[in-house]
């Protein structure tokens, strides 16, 4: 069974979450260029874009058969008031092609409608150096918005193609 807990950055819980930040260098090699780095867990939990406070994160970790094997990482109304950005979904190496990304996927959708009523939308990015993603996205929902900005990671160039989704039942509120 998998499920969503927030993130409080105790010691224990970062250094499982790091471990899932190291599990998959290719990953990080994609979207960033580098190898994971030591504390990508702690700047994970951190990073908030210009303008936010700390108050508008939500890292979730996710939690399969009591073991932390993936993170979620939101950051609330952002672009807009009305939207809840998916700024991250990584599972854990050995853990992938398990389900446990869609499962994840499916339970922060019921805890976005549960949690922040005013939520109509899921938005995420997929950098293009990442894009064999894209058909998981689909699949779970997400369609292309037809807007691609440019995507900088200290050398790496690429674009980033947004997705969006709306939250179950809010067109009825």
């Amino acid at each position: 069974m998998v499920t969503l807990r927030e993130v409080t950055g105790d010691p224990e819980e970062l250094a499982a979450l790091q471990r899932v930040m190291e599990s998959d260098e290719d990953y990080a090699l994609r979207v960033t260029g580098h190898p994971p780095g030591p504390a990508d867990a702690q700047s994970t939990l951190m990073f908030v874009p210009e303008g936010h406070s700390p108050d508008d994160k939500a890292p979730f970790g996710v939690w399969a058969d009591g073991e932390l094997v993936g993170v979620l990482d939101l950051l609330l109304r952002y672009p807009d008031d009305e939207t809840v950005y998916l700024g991250l979904l990584l599972i854990e190496r050995g853990h992938q092609g398990q389900g446990i990304g869609a499962a994840a996927v499916q339970a922060l959708e019921r805890e976005v409608a549960a949690r922040w009523p005013w939520a109509r939308r899921l938005r995420l990015s997929v950098v293009r150096t990442n894009d064999n993603v894209l058909g998981f996205w689909r699949r779970m929902g997400f369609t292309e918005t037809g807007e691609v900005r440019p995507w900088r990671y200290d050398k790496l160039r690429s674009e980033a193609i947004l997705m969006d989704k709306v939250v179950a039942g809010a067109e009825g509120r």
